[in-house]
C-alpha cells in the first residue's frame, strides 16, 4: 500500500492538457483576479485566492527529491503563481534546481499583469532559475470584448507583457476562446484576436471554445443582454476567419482541447492551407469532417 505524500491540493486542481505528466505544486490557490465573466474554474469557496506558506512548498520540493528524482517537468499552480513576488519565486524554482536536478521545464499560467508588475530583470532571473514557458489565457485580442468579460486586460497589455516574456527568453503558449462573444461581435473577436497572436508569435498557440457551465447570466450582463450563443457552423466560421488571419512564422497550434469538436494541429504559417482546408470540410461536409462527438465534449 502506498503511503499518501505529504504534497497537498486544495481542489479542483487545473492544469494545462500539455501538463498531464508534469509534477504538480500548488504555490497558490485559485485565481487573484478570479471575475473574468466566462471562467468557473475558481468560484468555489475553497477556492479563494491564497498563498501557500513559503516553507510548506519547500519542504514538498524537497521531499518530491527524495522519492522522485527523475522529474522532469514541474508546473506552479493555481490560476496565476507568477502573482508571487520574484523573491518568493526564485526561492521555489532554485528550490526545484536542487532537489529535482533532471526538472528540464517549469511552467506556470500568468495574468498579463503579473508581468507588468516585474522588471525585465526579474523576468530574466526567473527564466535563469528555469522558468520555461508560460500559459497566458489572452482569450480575446478586441479591447470592447475584453471589456465585457470583465478581463482586466487590453490587447495592448497583453501584447506587452507577452513581448517582455519572449525579451526574457521565456516561451509562450497563448488561449483564444472561439464563441467567446457570440454571434454579434464574432468578426471583431476573431480578427482581433489574430492581430494580437500576429503581433506577438508566440511559440504556442490554442483555441478553446466558450463553456458556461453554470449559466450564462454574469456572461450575458457583460454583453449588456446582446450575447448569443453560436451554432457549431458559425464557430467553425470564425474560427476560419481567425486562422486565416494569422501570419504566423513558427507556432506550433492546436485546438485539440476537450470543448473542440474539430481537432486541429499543425505549424503556422507551414500548415495554414491544410488546417483552413480541414476547417472547409467541416463547415460543408461535417460527416465526412472526423468531428468529436457531441457527448465527449464538457458540455
Amino acid at each position: 500500500m502506498f503511503s499518501q505524500p505529504p504534497i497537498t491540493y486544495i481542489e479542483p486542481l487545473f492544469r494545462p492538457p500539455s501538463e498531464a505528466r508534469s509534477l504538480i505544486f500548488q504555490v497558490t490557490n485559485g485565481c487573484s483576479w478570479s471575475k473574468c465573466s466566462y471562467c468557473d474554474m475558481y468560484t468555489q469557496p475553497q477556492k479563494k485566492f491564497g498563498v501557500k506558506p513559503e516553507e510548506a512548498v519547500l519542504k514538498e520540493i524537497e521531499w518530491a527529491g527524495r522519492h522522485w528524482p527523475g522529474v522532469r517537468r514541474v508546473f506552479l499552480a493555481d490560476g496565476d503563481a507568477l502573482v508571487l513576488s520574484t523573491r518568493r519565486l526564485l526561492n521555489i524554482l532554485h528550490a526545484i534546481q536542487k532537489h529535482l536536478p533532471r526538472v528540464t521545464r517549469v511552467a506556470s499560467y500568468c495574468l498579463p499583469r503579473n508581468v507588468a508588475a516585474k522588471s525585465d530583470e526579474d523576468l530574466k532571473a526567473l527564466h535563469e532559475a528555469g522558468l520555461g514557458l508560460i500559459y497566458l489565457g489572452a482569450e480575446s485580442g478586441d479591447d470592447f470584448v475584453l471589456g465585457c468579460i470583465n478581463k482586466g486586460e487590453t490587447r495592448q497589455s497583453t501584447v506587452d507583457a507577452l513581448n517582455r516574456l519572449a525579451d526574457a527568453g521565456i516561451k509562450r503558449s497563448v488561449m483564444i476562446i472561439n464563441g467567446l462573444a457570440g454571434t454579434r461581435f464574432s468578426e471583431q473577436h476573431a480578427l482581433n484576436s489574430a492581430l494580437l497572436v500576429n503581433q506577438t508569435q508566440p511559440e504556442y498557440l490554442a483555441s478553446l471554445v466558450i463553456n458556461l457551465p453554470h449559466g450564462e447570466a454574469r456572461h450575458q450582463a457583460g454583453f449588456g443582454g446582446q450575447f448569443e450563443y453560436m451554432a457549431q457552423p458559425l464557430l467553425f466560421h470564425e474560427l476560419r476567419q481567425f486562422v486565416d488571419a494569422l501570419d504566423l512564422k513558427s507556432t506550433i497550434f492546436r485546438s485539440d482541447h476537450a470543448s473542440n469538436q474539430l481537432v486541429l494541429k499543425g505549424v503556422l504559417g507551414k500548415d495554414k492551407s491544410r488546417l483552413l482546408e480541414q476547417i472547409d470540410l467541416a463547415i460543408t461536409a461535417p460527416e465526412t469532417a472526423r468531428l468529436r462527438p457531441v457527448w465527449i465534449r464538457p458540455f
